[in-house]
Formats: structure tokens, C-alpha cells, sequence
């Protein structure tokens, strides 16, 4: 399939809307991009035009996009791109999407802290349907070694270990506390250096 996939770097404009559907979870939200040109006369960066894009995330990627992306954010997002026109109050409007095959924070704009989102283990009695078996397991995998067999299987979570929910945010950067609490405590001890 010949897909146009671009790569936008921008803010979150809108709260991301999560939904489940017949064919798993899809998150959606607009995305600004606006463009920022080096003016020469003033001698400063100005803003130029803005760009929106209404982005969607499915399955796996668009739960852990609604659990982590708040409006204003700055974020890079990579997918396919597709373009439509559509007729509304007797205007022909065109509309650009993205369908997101990956989304992180802009990490020139600031920190992040990552959590690996566990996978629930599914039902062994399902043949087939775990990882290492069938014809994604790759090559040199066993069809019948079960769970967490094949070079590319993923660590599973048991039926006994809960997943814990992803929840907002900590109000305060966790690396910018760290770093007060190394300061304050290098005030308090005196090293010596010979």
C-alpha cells in the first residue's frame, strides 16, 4: 500500500476523546503545528501560519495516548496522512487526518517519565493466540512453546498480578525534585578533596 506517512511536531489542542468500538479503542484529538520562521529585519523568531490535524490512535496506542496527553502538550506524531472533503452547510470544507503509528512528547520542550504498559496473558486453551505461536512469531520459534516463547516475545502479566492503571501525571517533574534533593543534600556535607 503506497500510504503518505509525515511526521508532525506540534501541541495537543483539544482534551483526547477515547472510545471503545467493535474493532478495540480509538483516541482522537487536534493537533496544532504551527510553523516558526527566523525573521531577519527583527532579528527574532516569529510565529507563521497554523496547521490542524485531527489525529486517531487505535487499540494499545490510543489507551496509552488518553492516559498520558493533556491539551497543550507539546508532542511529536508519526502516521499516515489523509486528506477529505466533505460538504457542510453548503461549504466544501477539506479536512487533513492523521492515523498515528507512533506519538512521544517533544522531549526538546521538556522531560518525560515512561511506564511500559503490561500486556494481560491470554488463555493458553486459545491455540494460536499467544506470543510465539503462529506465523508473526518470527522465524525460529516454536508453535507449541506456549507463552513467552519465540526471540520476540514480550515479558506477560499473570492471571494473579493486576495491571496498574495509568493515572495523570505528577504535578511536579519527577527529575526536577530528584535534582532539588541532591542539591540540598551536597549544602549539607562537606567533601574533602585531597
Amino acid at each position: 500500500m503506497n500510504d503518505t506517512t509525515v511526521t508532525l511536531v506540534g501541541n495537543v489542542a483539544t482534551a483526547v476523546e477515547y472510545r471503545d468500538t467493535a474493532t478495540g479503542g480509538v483516541a482522537r484529538f487536534r493537533f496544532a503545528v504551527t510553523a516558526r520562521r527566523w525573521d531577519r529585519e527583527k532579528g527574532l523568531w516569529s510565529d507563521g501560519p497554523t496547521s490542524f490535524y485531527t489525529v486517531s490512535a487505535w487499540r494499545s496506542l490510543g489507551a496509552n495516548l488518553a492516559a498520558s496527553v493533556s491539551v497543550g502538550e507539546p508532542l511529536v506524531v508519526h502516521g499516515r496522512l489523509r486528506v477529505r472533503e466533505d460538504e457542510r452547510d453548503g461549504q466544501r470544507k477539506t479536512f487533513v487526518d492523521v492515523a498515528a503509528l507512533a506519538v512521544g512528547h517533544d522531549l526538546s520542550r521538556g522531560t518525560a517519565a515512561f511506564r511500559r504498559a503490561a500486556r494481560p496473558l491470554r488463555a493458553e486453551s486459545e491455540p494460536g493466540t499467544w506470543p510465539g505461536a503462529g506465523p508473526e512469531a518470527g522465524p525460529g520459534a516454536d508453535p507449541g512453546a506456549g507463552p513467552g516463547a519465540g526471540p520476540w516475545a514480550e515479558p506477560q502479566v499473570g492471571a494473579a498480578e493486576r495491571v496498574p492503571a495509568l493515572g495523570p501525571a505528577p504535578d511536579r517533574d519527577p527529575w526536577v525534585v530528584a535534582a532539588e534533593e541532591a542539591a540540598a543534600e551536597s549544602t549539607t556535607r562537606l567533601v574533602t578533596v585531597p
